[in-house]
């Protein structure tokens, strides 16, 4: 079990903090309140439609908290980051932003709408493997030859920090919110807006909710220490992460009411509702919490519920199919 003086180095002034510093800069997202979804369900259902963010996902609140935070010296040398995508767009636009050089390292097998997105903002792309620690490691090599500064996606406080910013919302928009659902891939969105909600709403509930074919934290979180997968397949590629985070676990593991996980199908299902019932381009990444929601794993009886929507890039021919019923 990861000590809990690690969850203890991000606190909830971090993240109100980091809401100052995106100030004019992120978008705040909304709360959409939901009576289309489905039957059944609580009649206090909101949707936070962070693919509705800059750049498209809730990813710039942590990664401009981080890049804003760097010193002259670091501005200087530039950034480099590994990203299956969503992360890496980020980096890219709050880089632009602030005048520095990025580089980011993505998986052969990203999805070139985000490929072109990162290139868009002026990121240099540099293509390393199918894995996360593949990334990671070519990203720390492109740091060492370069002299840039290499961050994370997850597994740091700035990061932590900003994506709880998201939380903070909430709290703010939605004071008597009951439960919570986001999405889980590293940690870094549900460990900063767990840190936010249970600060200001101690008695609401957090839960994460990731896919079944990536379902570390799950793991990791029944048995009390950090679990890393061998293989992971799932269509949310967001959400294929091997491991979580060890700072991430430490407030995961202290603030978390749970995990669940989805399959895949039911993640193209709660993309299609998204689509036809909420009008909202939805990426499976950013479904899963949904997806959690129409399928009764967590019962919300007459609850205030907010899900998360952690992202809206979704590659073009995927999102037909699924559309279509594919």
């Amino acid at each position: 079990m990861v000590p809990v003086s690690l969850a203890a180095d991000v606190t909830v002034k971090d993240v109100e903090r980091a809401a100052e510093r995106l100030r004019g800069h992120a978008t705040r997202t909304p709360l959409l309140r939901q009576d289309l979804l489905g039957s059944g369900l609580a009649e206090g259902v909101f949707l936070k439609p962070e693919n509705l963010q800059r750049t498209g996902s809730f990813k710039f609140r942590g990664a401009y908290n981080t890049l804003a935070s760097f010193t002259p010296s670091e501005r200087r040398r530039g950034v480099v980051t590994s990203s299956s995508g969503n992360h890496g767009q980020a980096v890219a636009a709050a880089a632009q932003i602030l005048d520095m050089k990025a580089c980011v390292v993505m998986p052969e097998h990203a999805v070139q709408v985000k490929v072109d997105a990162v290139r868009s903002y002026g990121a240099r792309v540099v293509f390393a493997g199918t894995t996360s620690p593949e990334r990671e490691a070519t990203a720390q090599e492109i740091g060492r030859r370069e002299g840039a500064v290499v961050i994370g996606s997850f597994d740091d406080a700035r990061i932590i920090a900003g994506q709880g910013t998201a939380g903070l919302e909430i709290a703010e928009d939605l004071p008597d919110a009951d439960i919570v659902l986001s999405p889980v891939g590293g940690g870094g969105l549900i460990s900063g807006v767990a840190l936010a909600i249970k600060a200001k709403r101690p008695t609401a509930c957090v839960f994460g909710v990731e896919p079944s074919g990536a379902a570390d934290a799950a793991e990791s979180l029944r048995t009390g220490k950090i679990v890393t997968l061998g293989t992971i397949d799932t269509i949310a590629d967001g959400l294929r992460t091997s491991r979580v985070g060890n700072l991430n676990f430490g407030i995961m593991s202290r603030l978390l009411d749970g995990i669940v996980t989805v399959s895949d199908d039911e993640i193209r299902e709660a993309m299609r509702d998204l689509a036809f019932k909420s009008k909202l381009t939805v990426e499976p990444s950013g479904a899963v919490a949904v997806a959690a929601l129409l399928t009764g794993r967590i019962q919300v009886g007459g609850a205030k519920v907010v899900v998360l929507i952690s992202g809206g890039n979704v590659d073009p021919s995927m999102y037909r199919e699924i559309l279509a019923g594919s």
